[in-house]
C-alpha cells in the first residue's frame, strides 16, 4: 500500500515545498527523519550559494534523503545546477515544462525528478520526459494552483495514463489526515503530498499568527488578488481572512507594485519589503501588519485542530491509514 513507501523512502508521504522559505531545514529534516519525503523550497531568484547552505544545513540535521523544489517560472538555472551538484534525493519541479534534458542531467547526478502537474496534458508531457513520479495537484490545494480539476477527477485519469509506465502518482490538494490519504490510495495514487498540514507544524518557519489562523479558520477561496505583478497568471487558494474579504474584488488593473509597504521580512537571507497584496506569506521574521498579508491554505484546513510536531503528523497519517483500511475496508 501507499504507506509502504515510494522512491526509496519509508512512506508515501510528501511534504510540499512551502514558499518562499517556510519549509526550511528544520521542517525538512524532521520529516526526513520520520521516513517521509521532506522538500526544501529553493529561492525564487538565482542564489546557488545560499541554496547550497540550506541543503548542507539540512544534511547536518538528518542522514536521511530529502528533496529541493524549484519553481520554473522564476530564474533557476544556477539553482538547478546546485541541486544536482549536491545530489539531493529528489528534484521537485513546478509551474513549467519538464524537459528530457533536465531529467537526463538529474538522473546522471543520481537525482529523481518529481514534477507537480495540474492537467492530463501536463502528466503526459512529464511521463514522456522520463520523470520518476508525478504529483497531481487538485483544485482544492492551497497556495498557487496550476489546474482547474478536482483531485477526485484528475488522479484516476493520470493513473490510467502513467500507471503502465511504472510512474507513481502522488495526490495533492486538500489532504490533511488519514481519511484523505486512504481516499487518495483508492483513486490509484501511491502517495500523498501535503502542504497546509505541514505548514501547521512546530518546525514550520511560518509566522505564529499564520499558524494560529490555520487552526482557527476553516474557509478558503480561489483568487488572483495577491502577487499579480511578481507572478502574473498564477491564481491561488487563500484563507478568507478579514483583509481578504475586504479586498477580494480588487480591480484587475491593480497589483502590489504601487501599494504601500505593510511589513518587512528576511527571506532566504535577504531583507524584503512586503507590500499590500504581495504574494509573500509571513514567515517567523515578518514584522508589520501580519493580518493583512496573504495566508495560503488548502480546502482541508478546517480539519486542522492543532499545531503538531512534523513527525507526529507523519505518524498519525501512517498509523491512521493502516487502521482505517483494516477496520473499514478489509474483509474478515
Amino acid at each position: 500500500m501507499g504507506w509502504r513507501g515510494i522512491l526509496g523512502f519509508d512512506y508515501g508521504i510528501v511534504q510540499a515545498p512551502l514558499g518562499p522559505d517556510i519549509s526550511g531545514p528544520e521542517l525538512v529534516a524532521a520529516i526526513a527523519n520520520s521516513g517521509a519525503i521532506g522538500i526544501l523550497r529553493a529561492p525564487d531568484w538565482e542564489s546557488p550559494d545560499y541554496l547550497r547552505e540550506l541543503i548542507r544545513k539540512t544534511k547536518a540535521l538528518t542522514n536521511k534523503p530529502f528533496g529541493v523544489g524549484i519553481v520554473l517560472a522564476f530564474p533557476h538555472k544556477e539553482n538547478l545546477k546546485c541541486v544536482l551538484e549536491e545530489k539531493v534525493a529528489v528534484l521537485q519541479l513546478y509551474w513549467g515544462q519538464v524537459t528530457k534534458d533536465v531529467v537526463f542531467e538529474a538522473h546522471r547526478a543520481g537525482v529523481k525528478v518529481v514534477p507537480q502537474i495540474g492537467s492530463v496534458e501536463e502528466a503526459k508531457s512529464a511521463a514522456d520526459a522520463g520523470v520518476d513520479a508525478i504529483i497531481v495537484q487538485g483544485h482544492e490545494a492551497g497556495g498557487h494552483v496550476i489546474g482547474q480539476e478536482a483531485l477526485t477527477a484528475l488522479v484516476p485519469r493520470v493513473v490510467d495514463i502513467v500507471g503502465s509506465k511504472g510512474i507513481p502518482v502522488i495526490a495533492a490538494g486538500g489532504i490533511v489526515d488519514e481519511r484523505g490519504y486512504v481516499a487518495a490510495l483508492a483513486l490509484g495514487a501511491q502517495g500523498v503530498c501535503l502542504g497546509t498540514r505541514f505548514l501547521a507544524t512546530e518546525e514550520s518557519y511560518a509566522h505564529p499568527e499564520y499558524k494560529k489562523k490555520l487552526v482557527e479558520m476553516s474557509k478558503t477561496e480561489y483568487t488572483n488578488v495577491y502577487g499579480r505583478a511578481r507572478w502574473p497568471g498564477a491564481p491561488h487558494r487563500v484563507l478568507k481572512t478579514p483583509f481578504f474579504l475586504k479586498w477580494r474584488n480588487l480591480p484587475d488593473d491593480e497589483n502590489e507594485a504601487n501599494q504601500p509597504v505593510i511589513g518587512h521580512s528576511m527571506i532566504h537571507g535577504m531583507e524584503k519589503e512586503i507590500r499590500r497584496f504581495a504574494g509573500t506569506v509571513p514567515n517567523k521574521t515578518a514584522t508589520g501588519d501580519i493580518e493583512s498579508m496573504v495566508m495560503y491554505a488548502g480546502e482541508g484546513v478546517g480539519l486542522i485542530e492543532d499545531i503538531l510536531p512534523a513527525a507526529e503528523v507523519v505518524k498519525r497519517l501512517v498509523e491512521g491509514a493502516q487502521t482505517l483500511i483494516q477496520q473499514r475496508f478489509t474483509s474478515v
